[in-house]
């Protein structure tokens, strides 16, 4: 199969949003539903001040979310996507949302105890992972910690699940430490946190 040399952009994911309700089955698909548990029980009940997360998508995983953090920013580049979030998570005052092309937008000037990147780091080529990479070092406060699930079957995307991962970890490498490593049928997840 071949793959994108360059990331993939706004077109991609607004064509991908307004093609289908339901796009990848994130709200209707068990390995989701499984893999969303996952990713909030490696939270391990941990409370954030201020969460980041890139890439919502239609906001099933934001819902979830919402409740380990006492603000929510959740980007993603697909204005369809994030009518659909704004609604499913209307009943959160504390969860905002912004459309941005991370890393090329990303907000300014806010400092964030949790990050995360659920299936959107192997969307991008080697130079925007340098890119995320940069300003998450300078984002992450202190122990703050950043979470990753990524696909690890085969796709078209710049990288795979394990290249974006491993890519994303060398260049973050001196600041960070790795909590958790797990690798399940179809998918891995990292928890990885900013060192204090």
């Amino acid at each position: 199969m071949k793959r994108h040399n360059n990331s993939l952009g706004h077109d991609y994911f607004e064509t991908m949003f307004r093609g289908t309700d339901d796009p990848w089955d994130l709200e209707s698909s068990a390995y989701e539903r499984d893999k969303y548990a996952h990713s909030i029980g490696a939270l391990a009940g941990r409370t954030y001040e201020l969460g980041f997360e890139i890439g919502c998508a239609k906001g099933v995983l934001t819902q979830s979310l919402a409740t380990h953090c006492q603000a929510l920013l959740a980007i993603d580049v697909s204005e369809t996507a994030l009518k659909a979030a704004r609604e499913r998570c209307a009943a959160f005052d504390h969860v905002s949302f912004g459309r941005m092309v991370f890393p090329g937008q990303a907000p300014m000037g806010s400092a964030f105890d949790l990050i995360i990147l659920s299936e959107v780091a192997y969307y991008w080529d080697d130079l925007d992972i340098r890119r995320a990479a940069q300003w998450i070092t300078t984002h992450i406060v202190p122990g703050g910690d950043i979470l990753l699930v990524h696909w690890t079957g085969e796709t078209d995307y710049p990288q795979s699940g394990d290249d974006a991962v491993g890519k994303l970890q060398c260049a973050l490498a001196p600041a960070i430490a790795i909590i958790t490593g797990e690798r399940m049928p179809n998918y891995r997840l990292d928890l990885w946190r900013a060192h204090a």
